[in-house]
């Protein structure tokens, strides 16, 4: 039997495949770092979602990528309604994901552990 699966959560992965190919084009033409889309969590109305993005690079590259990416928000948002067929395209927001950050700098710290024992 097929599992089944929220259409919010569908709409998502579809979203996240499409935007991941629009900053990435967006990205190579300006000889920027490699950005990720980790995440899209879309709401249940299909009519908000929230891109969680992640980068390689220095925090100078992280803010210049970030303002690149609420200046074109609305270029997007139109690439991916050409993309969607969907009645209405979803208002973006992304959003910067620390997590593999995090998860590196706790590796870190258990090896520390681990060393000083």
């Amino acid at each position: 039997m097929a599992l089944s699966y929220k259409r919010s959560v569908r709409v998502g992965e579809i979203i996240q495949q499409a935007v991941s190919k629009i900053v990435r084009d967006m990205t190579e033409c300006l000889d920027l770092g490699f950005v990720t889309i980790m995440h899209v969590k879309l709401t249940d109305d299909l009519l908000s979602c929230r891109i969680y993005y992640s980068m390689l690079g220095s925090d100078k590259d992280k803010k210049k990528i970030y303002e690149i990416l609420m200046k074109n928000t609305k270029k997007v948002r139109h690439q991916l309604a050409l993309y969607l067929n969907l009645r209405r395209t979803p208002a973006i927001n992304f959003v910067y994901d620390n997590t593999t950050e995090n998860a590196t700098r706790i590796f870190d710290l258990l090896k520390k552990i681990e060393e000083e024992k």
